[in-house]
């Protein structure tokens, strides 16, 4: 049972706004649908999902995503 208030996420990331380009790489490599796109530019919509696999940061060809592992 999760208590309220507190949370569970794995990992923290980082959106560097002003390099995205919306080119939806990220959300697509994702395998736990962590990242959407909101306003043309990449968005984390479920922390708690993400397992720290790096894929997003790995790939994103404009370095606008940082995951640091917790």
């Amino acid at each position: 049972m999760l208590c309220e208030g507190i949370s569970m996420a794995k990992s923290e990331i980082v959106i560097h706004k002003e390099r995205c380009k919306g080119c939806e790489i990220c959300v697509l490599l994702c395998p736990t649908q962590v990242l959407d796109i909101q306003d043309f530019k990449v968005n984390v919509a479920d922390i708690e999902k993400c397992t720290a696999c790096m894929q997003c940061e790995l790939r994103c060809p404009d370095f606008a995503i940082e995951v640091t592992r917790l």
